[in-house]
């Protein structure tokens, strides 16, 4: 039994020895991990000295009181519609931008932000809960539109109206608005290009729409596009993206153009509607028929058409009638072109129209009236 016991104390020394040489190599692999564990924390750490950076640049300057100044015109709307049947109602929300027009309380904005909406409420600068508003009036064809505050406060500043007649591609712009319900927010970009045309829901253009890089963002729509003068030149109104948000690409209504719109949406709620009193064929049914230019389908009695002479085509009856294919001696085939014509006008001025009725062409005159008053 002597030999085994010795032998059993041998190993046992053996373990022990290679236990102690391990901890040993550990100790000195890990000095560093074990100095730094045992060693004191610093006292007294201090923030880093912050360093003086000097006045702003006077292009930060200019842009800094822009802003400033620029924040107290522009409003942040947002507004409700109820959508559904009388069960299955819902509330659906959403906001825009809009900017002060004159003393009066008249806040510009798009037409989209507000259309088919049952409340309307407006955030201003120095407020501090949003004011009610009401719809003053509406022009689709432009995306424009009017709403005015119910309690006007005592301090509203209009915005200062420049013009978009002088604007030059590469000039610095700035946009204010409410992007993603983000109120107060800032972008500043160029004119990158000039005269435009953007399409609307009804189908008709924007004529001499500016494009700029300026970020404009859901949310933004109807805000202000600022020269670096601080004054409007144009309508925060649409952005070309696959995303729908900034690709660097937006479009703004030309403030030339919304001063002659605004007055009439503040004195009448909508715009004059030239016309000379027809129905016209749709492009399908022209097609099928073999029409180039625009086929009078019916004159209304007592119109400026039915005085001038205009016959309507009868198919029924298989009666040929009268195919406009100019206005002024410029070409016209379509009911967009027409109507561009006309307002081109105006109400109160004389279309000459150049009409085709079977192999015979004449000129006629014909007054243009506004069809919205009857």
């Amino acid at each position: 039994m002597k030999p085994i016991l010795k032998q059993r104390g041998a190993s046992a020394t053996a373990l022990l020895a290679f236990v102690l040489f391990v901890a040993l190599l550990y100790v000195l692999y890990n000095q560093s991990s074990i100095d730094g564990f045992f060693t004191s924390r610093p006292e007294n750490v201090v923030p880093r000295v912050v360093e003086a950076r000097g006045d702003l640049s006077a292009g930060e300057k200019s842009v800094v009181e822009l802003f400033e100044v620029s924040k107290g015109s522009v409003a942040y709307i947002f507004t409700e519609s109820v959508q559904g049947q009388l069960f299955f109602r819902r509330v659906a929300e959403g906001t825009g931008s809009g900017f002060i027009w004159d003393d009066a309380g008249h806040i510009v904005t798009n037409a989209h932000v507000v259309q088919g909406a049952n409340r309307i409420r407006v955030q201003l600068d120095d407020a501090e809960e949003p004011l009610p508003a009401r719809l003053v009036g509406i022009a689709p064809s432009y995306d424009l539109a009017v709403i005015r505050l119910v309690n006007k406060p005592a301090n509203i500043r209009p915005i200062p109206v420049g013009t978009s007649g002088d604007l030059m591609v590469g000039q610095s712009v700035f946009a204010i608005g409410n992007p993603f319900g983000l109120s107060k927010t800032l972008t500043a970009g160029i004119v990158s290009a000039l005269g435009r045309t953007l399409p609307v829901s009804n189908g008709r253009e924007i004529p001499d729409v500016i494009q700029t890089d300026a970020a404009i963002n859901p949310g933004n729509s109807g805000g202000p596009l600022l020269d670096s003068a601080g004054r409007l030149i144009g309508v925060n109104t649409a952005i070309l993206s696959q995303s729908g948000t900034s690709a660097g690409v937006g479009f703004a209504i030309p403030v030339d153009l919304v001063n002659e719109i605004v007055p009439q949406l503040i004195e009448r709620g909508a715009l004059p509607r030239p016309g000379i009193g027809i129905a016209v064929a749709d492009e399908a049914l022209a097609r099928r028929l073999g029409i180039r230019g625009i086929a009078v389908m019916g004159v209304e009695p007592e119109s400026p058409a039915a005085k001038a002479g205009l016959k309507p085509f009868d198919l029924q009856a298989g009666v040929v009638g009268d195919i406009i294919i100019a206005v002024d001696r410029k070409p016209v085939a379509n009911v967009l072109q027409l109507s561009k014509a006309l307002e081109a006008i105006g109400v109160g001025g004389t279309a000459n129209l150049l009409v085709m009725r079977g192999d015979e062409t004449r000129e006629v005159a014909v007054l243009v009236v506004d069809l919205e008053v009857r």
